[in-house]
């Protein structure tokens, strides 16, 4: 009985007919048009607050430019202005201190930061703590950061105090007031502000690192400095190239610190170029001769900037 039951029931086909067949909408792909679209807001946004100021700042390179002739005509003078910048006797001392500048800054950055994130890699209470007190550090206006080393840094401040109070020195030492120390003072503050951030991107690429790659190495008996050196650096090395290039970018138009604490003092000791640009622009009234100096500022930058991009790509190439 059941077997004629069975029979009798019309059977179920597991797939539809050829003309029954259940169409799926396909996901079209944004045409050419559509995508550029998207992207006409950001463009006209570059346009008008990027491109459109740097192309004024080219003209006004090129110009004669002052606080008579600014809302007058611009005469074109040529290279006259990179030429005068030059033989002033102004630009080759701030390149020199650019780049000092920004080899300290970047040394430091990077090797502090990879220390902090090396020590902080744990997950504690106290490295929590540590986190967030550097992201307090890091997120403070370069201003206010400027404003308290200055006053940590002055003859009566903690620094010459706690120098002073267990014998190191006789006297307060100079630190922005003296042309052997100004520049490095002002460098190392500026490392220090740099430092959370690295670190907090070096800590990122150590946790991505496998746990079991660690356990294997301390079975094989390595011990923490084998494990940092031959494990930890090697990981790293795209993250370290990346994060060289944002740090001399950093460095290089850092402009916040030295206004603050030193005014590109004593003499032109802490003169860099984005100051020396601000001084022959907005002190000397001469805005031909400051955007010169600040078209040369931004060349290197955009060297910089070209190098970035290729390693960006170089390391999407190989992930």
């Amino acid at each position: 009985m059941s077997a004629d039951l069975t029979a009798a029931r019309p059977s179920r086909r597991l797939s539809a007919s050829p003309g029954h067949t259940r169409r799926f909408p396909r996901r079209r792909s944004l045409s050419r048009r559509g995508k550029l679209l998207f992207a006409l807001p950001a463009g006209v946004f570059l346009l008008i607050f990027s491109f459109f100021p740097l192309a004024q700042l080219g003209r006004m390179s090129v110009s004669d430019v002052s606080a008579r002739t600014l809302n007058s005509p611009w005469e074109f003078v040529g290279a006259d202005n990179f030429v005068g910048s030059a033989t002033q006797g102004s630009l080759v001392p701030a390149f020199g201190n650019t780049v000092v500048f920004v080899l300290i800054v970047t040394v430091i950055g990077l090797i502090g930061g990879l220390a902090a994130a090396i020590l902080l890699s744990t997950s504690t209470w106290l490295s929590a703590f540590v986190l967030g007190l550097m992201v307090f550090i890091w997120a403070l206006p370069p201003v206010v950061n400027g404003s308290v080393w200055k006053f940590l840094l002055g003859d009566a401040g903690l620094i010459n105090s706690i120098i002073t109070g267990i014998g190191l020195s006789p006297t307060a030492v100079p630190f922005l007031y003296d042309e052997r120390f100004a520049l490095l003072s002002v460098a190392i503050v500026n490392s220090w502000a740099v430092v959370p951030f690295n670190a907090l991107v070096f800590r990122a690429a150590i946790l991505g690192i496998p746990g079991e790659t660690f356990e294997a190495a301390r079975i094989d008996g390595a011990n923490r400095w084998q494990e940092i050196w031959h494990m930890i650096v090697p990981a790293v090395r795209p993250t370290t190239l990346v994060l060289a290039v944002l740090t001399i970018v950093y460095a290089f138009r850092s402009f916040d610190f030295i206004f603050v604490m030193t005014y590109g003092g004593p003499g032109v000791a802490t003169n860099t170029l984005p100051f020396l640009s601000y001084l022959q622009a907005f002190v000397r009234f001469d805005f031909g001769m400051g955007a010169a100096t600040a078209v040369i500022s931004v060349l290197l930058v955009l060297v910089l900037a070209v190098i970035y991009a290729r390693s960006v790509r170089s390391e999407e190439a190989h992930s």
